[in-house]
């Protein structure tokens, strides 16, 4: 029980000893606990963001069920490309077809085929203009893929999309900005000056990878090709297997379904490569690790840098302090102290310096959170492993640069020590 009070006293003694150098020495102190807390700030305010990015890229998974898959004219590459067929051979990838897409949804192990295609267009509801607004054009099959709350009103019914009525589904951001207060359900807007009946609202869900939550509105591709021009060269699709085997199982089996139908009608050789990609979820994770993997990494290096500057300035500030306290450190080991007591106060003393600057760094990391969820679509939070990393790091930074200067003070001989002035 006294060696754990002892122990107890001593760290006690050198969080003082810490507080008392800092209040002593207030510039070098401060940049000592800068450059810690810039390093720790950077490592919250980065796992923040990372966190609330995986998130919501799980959740926009989520809403299309693990096991769906894609289909796209283009495969997902990240190979050099200027442009022509010689050195983007996938250029030459036909379009999907109507008749492929019928083919498709006769399959025994599919439960549905969606169709999407991306557009733009000027949206106008009287005298307020949303410009360059995101459109959406999928086959009805969308609320049986994607499952959108669309409340108030209601989807577009198979027949709407088969003809391609001029009905739209808005998000509740577009309702807000074209209507305000007022129903939107019933109102005529123009896409490109073509009027469109709103008939339902949905929340967006979509994540920062696609570009968060914004105005956007969806409607029958068969609509959006037919009246606002958009290319539809361009649909991709989403599959989703028939679940009546284990996950993994049906959506493996549907995929060979799919790709086997596909190449078959498009009369592929057996070395031939397919003339379409399948992209399936792993895919896209893949894809997202590789775009903010390098991104974090760079980021991760930032920090550290602004850790080593704190380690340093940890040297400095400790240094200095076993110099002016030679004598003291002469009293106490004739009185009995042992290097392994010296050295304990001074790494806890230099321990509680970096503290300090990781408890800042903790805390601006903190505000930099809240900045980032108010200003930017990424909703951004800390997960409690960051927080005791960064506390980690700062606490094992003062350790590992208070070591040299704590080992001086512990080999001082006790009588130079003391005759010193």
């Amino acid at each position: 029980m006294t060696r754990y009070t002892t122990r107890l006293s001593a760290v006690t003694e050198g969080v003082r000893i810490a507080i008392d150098a800092v209040r002593a020495n207030k510039v070098r102190a401060g940049l000592t606990i800068l450059g810690i807390a810039v390093g720790v700030f950077v490592v919250v305010a980065i796992a923040a963001a990372v966190h609330g990015i995986n998130e919501s890229v799980a959740k926009d998974f989520a809403s299309t069920g693990p096991t769906t898959f894609f289909v796209s004219r283009y495969p997902i590459s990240f190979e050099n490309c200027d442009g022509s067929e010689n050195t983007c051979k996938w250029l030459r990838n036909p379009p999907i077809r109507s008749g492929e897409i019928e083919a498709l949804r006769r399959l025994p192990t599919v439960d549905a085929v969606g169709e999407r295609l991306d557009w733009g267009a000027k949206v106008r509801y009287r005298g307020t203009e949303l410009s360059a607004t995101s459109v959406e054009g999928y086959s009805a099959e969308w609320t049986a893929i994607s499952a959108p709350e669309v409340y108030p009103g209601r989807a577009f019914t198979q027949a709407e999309a088969r003809t391609g009525a001029r009905v739209a589904v808005i998000t509740t951001l577009m309702a807000e900005r074209l209507f305000g207060d007022a129903d939107p359900i019933g109102k005529t807007v123009t896409l490109n000056d073509v009027p469109f009946d709103v008939i339902g609202v949905f929340k967006d869900n979509s994540s920062f990878l696609s570009g968060g939550e914004r105005p956007k509105a969806v409607v029958p591709v068969t609509a959006l090709v037919r009246h606002i021009g958009a290319r539809e060269s361009n649909i991709g699709l989403a599959v989703k297997p028939r679940d009546n085997r284990a996950p993994a199982v049906a959506r493996d089996l549907a995929i060979d379904d799919v790709t086997a139908t596909l190449r078959g009608l498009r009369g592929a050789r057996p070395a031939e490569a397919s003339s379409f990609a399948i992209i399936t979820q792993d895919k896209l994770f893949e894809t997202y690790d590789k775009i903010f993997g390098m991104f974090f990494l760079v980021m991760i290096a930032l920090s550290g840098v602004g850790l080593i500057v704190g380690g340093v300035g940890v040297v400095a500030i400790m240094m200095i302090s076993v110099t002016e306290r030679t004598r003291e450190i002469g009293v106490r080991k004739a009185l009995g102290a042992t290097r392994a007591t010296i050295l304990w106060q001074f790494l806890v003393e230099a321990a509680t310096l970096t503290g300090i600057g990781g408890m800042i760094g903790l805390f601006v990391g903190w505000i930099g959170t809240l900045a980032i969820r108010t200003f930017t679509p990424i909703e951004a939070s800390i997960p409690p492993l960051a927080v005791v990393a960064a506390l980690g790091a700062s606490a094992i930074t003062g350790i590992l640069f208070g070591i040299l200067p704590a080992s001086r003070a512990a080999k001082l001989d006790p009588v130079e020590a003391l005759r010193y002035e």
